[in-house]
């Protein structure tokens, strides 16, 4: 088993070219939420979900992105209810949300 349940990498990365990217949609407050999300519903920790911060993925014409392991399943976001979707669904059901998951 591994140490987490669930390791939820957040793209949270900034092209100083301005060029589309991650963080030119929110990820890096949307990773807070999430964080804070998991936090407040006591998921942290050995044995539950780890929500960290990942330089470029290089998906970013599919971004936001993230990435949820060990299942390696990617999520496009537009918002924390998508967000908030992921976790009840996934994190917390063990069901992938389909509408949200990038191929």
């Amino acid at each position: 088993m591994s140490y987490y349940r669930y390791h939820v990498f957040f793209c949270t990365n900034q092209r100083e070219d301005a060029s589309q990217c991650c963080n030119q949609c929110g990820a890096t407050a949307m990773r807070d939420f999430l964080k804070r999300r998991t936090k407040e519903l006591g998921l942290t920790g050995r044995g539950g979900v780890r929500i960290n911060t990942a330089g470029c993925l290089d998906r970013c014409t599919e971004g936001p992105v993230i990435v949820v392991y060990p299942e390696d399943t990617w999520y496009t976001y537009v918002d924390s209810e998508d967000l908030e979707e992921i976790l009840q669904e996934h994190l917390i059901g063990g069901q992938v949300v389909d509408r949200l998951r990038l191929p």
